[in-house]
């Protein structure tokens, strides 16, 4: 039975980060959704994941099989039952027994949440729509079969602070997850290291919360303070001094200083030097500079709202930083207040006291908010590419501009006028 993952209408809903990136290629808890995907189709036999993903993100996920899904519009329609499972869905590791255990049954049925359709299993004699049909065809189809309804608590992303909540709440399960399925070496109590993983000297670690993970090669200078539970990705590297708490996942090729509690920090980004990070989530080839803080806690100690697209949404949440999109920068000394998001390919100066839009120079601090030519993003996106060896595809550039134009409404709303 194949595997399709599907991005629905609400995928544009966790902009920034979806800008650049599928909703199942989030990471959170240490897991992306393709990750589980990818296992429970390793595990059943079902053949390589599919993927229904936006226009404009078809391309780079045809030639980006290091996302480990087939490839985007993929044919499924083989005479055989198909799984169609959200892209929103948080990956949660008990996901795996859940959908396996449907593939088992065999028997067409359907998930819903209040947030949307969560999953499927179609009858082999359902045709999926062409990779050209958008999320509301598929709704449609999904409809057109009145599946049974089967109860299931499927976690699934509404809004972006929702990527910084589940990882909250699943972080230490996955980790124990990933403990109970591949090979690690205790080096320290409570801290578990892949091959090549390598701790610092005069490192202090608490575990009484949750473990800590090492993957192949990730790095602990001396004199660290960590606190788990916390997940340091492939070749991450944490330098001197630093101090990772509670609730900390790093993605692969990253490098980190400062604090940092309660994030997720995606693969290529580097926050090397001093200062705070809290309840936020980076996205990838994202530099902080120098002593670049946010904030994660109101003054009034209230719950947060976000403010999206003009319409505040409550979060439920005391402690939420900020959400960053994909290549942003912030330069030395910056300051972020509570519950902001930063939009992808931004650079930043001073105190940010409101949303940042996406392809900005924002420095309201001395006046100024202007657009950054796409041009000038792609040139930048070739250097910082160079420097990790990764080849700049036509794809990537392509990306790019299509983010552009995708965004164009974000700076049209900006809270002043733009300086072009």
């Amino acid at each position: 039975m194949p595997i399709v993952l599907f991005e629905d209408d609400l995928a544009p809903q966790l902009y920034p980060i979806t800008v650049s990136r599928p909703a199942f290629q989030i990471s959170c808890g240490s897991y992306r959704l393709i990750d589980l995907a990818d296992a429970v189709s390793a595990e059943t036999g079902s053949g390589p994941v599919a993927v229904r993903v936006r226009p404009h993100l078809r391309a780079i996920c045809n030639e980006d099989r290091a996302v480990g899904a087939g490839a985007a519009g993929a044919s499924t329609n083989r005479p055989e039952a198909t799984l169609l499972v959200n892209a929103r869905l948080a990956p949660r590791a008990q996901l795996i027994g859940q959908l396996k255990e449907i593939l088992r049954a065999g028997r067409p049925c359907q998930v819903g949440t209040a947030d949307g359709l969560a999953l499927a299993l179609l009858p082999a004699s359902v045709k999926l729509p062409d990779e050209a049909a958008g999320p509301t065809e598929l709704a449609a189809l999904v409809a057109a079969q009145d599946l049974p309804t089967v109860e299931l608590d499927l976690p699934i992303f509404a809004y972006p602070h929702d990527v910084v909540r589940h990882h909250l709440a699943i972080l230490s399960d996955n980790l124990r997850h990933r403990l109970q399925t591949a090979s690690y070496r205790e080096i320290s109590d409570g801290v578990f290291a892949a091959e090549g993983a390598t701790l610092g000297q005069h490192v202090v670690a608490d575990t009484r919360k949750g473990p800590i993970v090492l993957e192949r090669g990730a790095s602990i200078g001396p004199y660290c303070f960590l606190s788990g539970p916390a997940h340091l990705g492939v070749g991450a590297r944490v330098i001197e001094h630093a101090a990772i708490k509670d609730n900390v996942s790093l993605g692969h090729t990253t490098k980190i200083g400062g604090e940092i509690e309660g994030s997720i920090i995606e693969p290529y980004t580097n926050k090397q030097h001093h200062g705070f990070l809290g309840h936020s989530y980076l996205g990838s080839w994202v530099n902080l500079g120098a002593g670049t803080c946010n904030s994660d806690l109101k003054n009034t100690y209230g719950q947060v709202n976000m403010e999206y697209l003009g319409r505040k949404v409550a979060t439920g949440m005391q402690f939420i930083g900020t959400i960053v999109g994909d290549y942003s920068k912030t330069a030395i000394n910056t300051g972020i207040f509570t519950g902001k998001t930063v939009g992808a390919c931004s650079m930043l100066y001073g105190f940010v006291t409101t949303n940042v839009p996406s392809f900005v120079n924002y420095a309201r601090l001395f006046g100024q908010v202007t657009e950054a030519p796409v041009d000038v993003m792609v040139a930048t996106q070739a250097r910082m590419f160079a420097r990790r060896n990764v080849a700049q595809r036509p794809c990537d550039i392509q990306l790019l501009h299509d983010m552009y134009e995708l965004t164009r409404h974000e700076r049209q709303l900006a809270g002043e006028p733009l300086s072009l």
